[in-house]
């Protein structure tokens, strides 16, 4: 099996956030790092070069492949913010259908920025998602 990547470094989150080109995306991920810490009541770890996660989980696929992710996290990527939480749980749906401007994939929601999102919405879903005991994300 190769090297997984997404592990947690010794970067900090901060330095990592600083070295980011565009003003609004540090901002946002300044922001959403205050949210999820607040929310979590983890401190944020950078996992790889580029994920900022919070609390870890354990995951085992079928396939035998298993290892550890972060149970909530974000990327500031170039494009849009990445988010990665939780899906697994009843409300999930009807939490996204209210979250406000987005786009989702199998594995995150994305958001062209902050301000797109309702921010008590996004609160909901980072916290249950992180009660949730599951590894499913998005």
């Amino acid at each position: 099996m190769a090297d997984i990547q997404t592990k947690p470094t010794a970067v900090s989150p901060d330095e990592f956030i600083d070295k980011l080109e565009n003003e609004r995306r540090k901002s946002d991920a300044k922001e959403l790092i205050r949210i999820f810490r607040e929310v979590t009541g983890e401190e944020a770890v950078m996992w790889g070069p580029a994920i900022i996660g919070f609390g870890t989980t354990h995951y085992k696929y079928e396939s035998g492949w298993e290892g550890d992710m972060p149970k909530a996290g974000f990327s500031p990527r170039k494009q849009s913010l990445s988010l990665y939480l939780s899906s697994d749980y009843p409300e999930y749906e009807d939490l996204l259908s209210r979250l406000g401007k987005h786009k989702k994939a199998v594995s995150c929601l994305y958001l062209n920025k902050l301000s797109d999102a309702d921010p008590e919405i996004l609160r909901q879903m980072i916290s249950i998602g992180f009660k949730s005991e599951s590894d499913k994300c998005g």
